[in-house]
């Protein structure tokens, strides 16, 4: 499929860090996959957001905050279902930077999320209570962007819950296939890509 790409659209690199490819913490399997994409993408784009996973040492979606439980677990907390996750992208460390083969030098924006030690954060627009806002869907209205693409780590994580998001926020909204991996941890990944089907989430394998 052939899309014009028009200067009201933006292009949101989600989570590429160094702990969700090869070698990390938590990696995505043919997570380093995504990088050479993404940079073909950048140079497409007249405007271009980053995400990073920023989280303090402890978070509370780390499986080591919670005695007795593993990783891929699953508990509630104050806000829901939370999974729990290997320590991940903590602030500062090397696993927590962008893939050093990440072209971000036309990145306009960075948005941290999961820096609030209490809650974590998979959308680039909502904490996971779904109710504290990063700024990012303001920025976006002030600087008139209106049509998303999304690329990144891990397609039905971090970039479903900013593809529904930005659907919910009235924004229209394109994930690129190409550029996105799945951690597909129990069925995940079908039960995205049906959620954003039906909430008019655009899928697209490549911009042509």
């Amino acid at each position: 499929m052939s899309i014009r790409l028009s200067d009201d659209d933006l292009l949101l690199v989600i989570d590429v860090q160094n702990d969700f490819c090869a070698g990390g913490a938590l990696a995505v399997a043919d997570g380093d996959a995504v990088v050479p994409v993404i940079n073909r993408l950048t140079e497409r784009f007249g405007h271009v957001a980053l995400t990073q996973d920023w989280h303090p040492s402890g978070h509370s979606s780390f499986a080591t905050s919670h005695p007795g439980s593993a990783a891929f677990e699953t508990i509630r907390m104050p806000y829901g279902e939370q999974t729990l996750w290997p320590d991940h992208c903590v602030q500062g460390t090397t696993g927590a930077a962008f893939h050093r083969q990440l072209a971000t030098e036309r990145a306009e924006l960075v948005i941290r999320k999961g820096f609030r030690p209490e809650i974590d954060s998979y959308s680039a627009f909502h904490e996971n209570d779904r109710r504290t806002p990063t700024g990012l869907a303001g920025y976006l209205r002030e600087r008139g962007l209106q049509r998303i693409f999304l690329a990144g780590l891990a397609t039905d994580y971090c970039v479903y819950y900013s593809a529904m998001d930005a659907r919910r926020l009235g924004f229209d909204t394109v994930i690129i296939e190409a550029g996105c991996r799945a951690i597909d941890l129990a069925g995940s990944l079908g039960a995205a890509w049906a959620a954003m089907a039906a909430a008019g989430v655009q899928r697209v394998n490549d911009l042509g």
